[in-house]
């Protein structure tokens, strides 16, 4: 029998020691939907952003009540559909109308966890077309890594290449990874396995120790080497990073423009060192392109079809995201004031049922 009330994690956008945990009804799928039992969430930066009322650089992100945050999931069909057995194991696309193409501003108003209610609950409906099954050889702790982490770094590797096709390093191009987060992690596993040289950056040699036996070729710390971009210069023959995973935003961009290939790619992912470039540096973000004849790209996650392939290519090579940490539901709080503080290497995550 099913139950009559669910427990789920609710913010009002003030603060993450503010975040509540409540009861609502058993939800009941309306047509098209798929009713699913969450088994974990994993989480985001973005998450954190969502309950501390900082989530405002999209248009529409307006603060709502109060709303359940989260976007991340793996999860148990419950109810019958014509795409999905009862039993079956899926995972939620971030944006739920995204299912093919360049995103759209009227995919933005579909984001799970802001605009739309999120998934730190024990029960969500999803419509069936916003769901794909989880590969079979993960855990549902993996799983949940994929939605939003492992998808983003699939898509600043590969947004330029058609779908059914993926870029190959040839042992010869090089992928700069910023940090050691689970967008970073990720694109580690992803460019080694597709043929690229690794370098990383992070502030922790311990962190980098980890990085290297995930398959990192190089590492560099940024603290006791701030000028990096130097380092990657040296490691490169002076040719640069073909493909630059950007996180740090305010003081990382100019490094990274002066240390990409020339016609290479910076995929502009996160913000973690800031939203606003150093007063003392105002150099024209034309000129920085310009002088190594670059490619710089934002990138909003990717679409429900490249989420497809990218799990076939996670299964043929075996590939297994990276779980940091584990917190129980009640504990949701926590995980989340963890996140924030940086201390992880790779994904967070939430077990929602045992």
């Amino acid at each position: 029998m099913a139950p009559t009330d669910i427990r789920q994690w609710v913010t009002a956008q003030d603060g993450l020691e503010n975040l509540k945990l409540e009861t609502a009804p058993y939800p009941a799928p309306d047509e098209g939907e798929v009713l699913v039992k969450i088994n974990c969430v994993s989480l985001n930066y973005r998450d954190t952003e969502v309950c501390m009322g900082l989530y405002g650089h999209h248009k529409g992100m307006a603060k709502a009540d109060t709303i359940v945050p989260c976007s991340d999931i793996c999860g148990t069909v419950v109810s019958q559909n014509s795409s999905f057995k009862p039993g079956t194991r899926v995972m939620a696309i971030f944006n739920q109308t995204h299912l093919t193409g360049q995103i759209k501003a009227k995919n933005m108003a579909s984001g799970l966890g802001l605009p739309l209610p999120g998934v730190l609950t024990e029960y969500r409906s999803f419509p069936a077309s916003a769901l794909v099954e989880a590969p079979a050889h993960l855990s549902n702790e993996e799983a949940s890594c994929l939605p939003i982490a492992a998808m983003t770094a699939w898509m600043a590797i590969n947004w330029n290449e058609p779908l059914g096709r993926h870029a190959q390093g040839d042992g010869k191009k090089f992928v700069l990874l910023q940090g050691t987060g689970g967008v970073a992690i990720s694109g580690l596993l992803i460019a080694h396995a597709s043929g690229f040289k690794t370098i990383i950056t992070s502030s922790s040699e311990a962190k980098l120790e980890k990085a290297k036996q995930l398959g990192a070729d190089h590492t560099i710390n940024y603290r006791t080497n701030p000028d990096w971009q130097d380092e990657v210069l040296r490691i490169t023959d002076g040719e640069g990073a073909d493909i630059i995973f950007e996180n740090g935003a305010a003081k990382t961009l100019r490094k990274s423009f002066e240390c990409v290939a020339f016609g290479g790619m910076i995929s502009c992912i996160g913000y973690l060192s800031g939203k606003e470039d150093d007063v003392g540096d105002r150099t024209s973000t034309n000129v920085l392109a310009l002088m190594r004849n670059v490619t710089l790209k934002g990138l909003l996650n990717g679409p429900k079809d490249r989420f497809e392939e990218m799990n076939e290519f996670f299964a043929k090579y075996e590939l297994q995201p990276v779980v940091d940490r584990m917190f129980d539901f009640d504990e949701a709080k926590e995980a989340l004031q963890y996140l924030y503080s940086g201390g992880h290497f790779g994904k967070v995550v939430i077990k929602v049922v045992e």
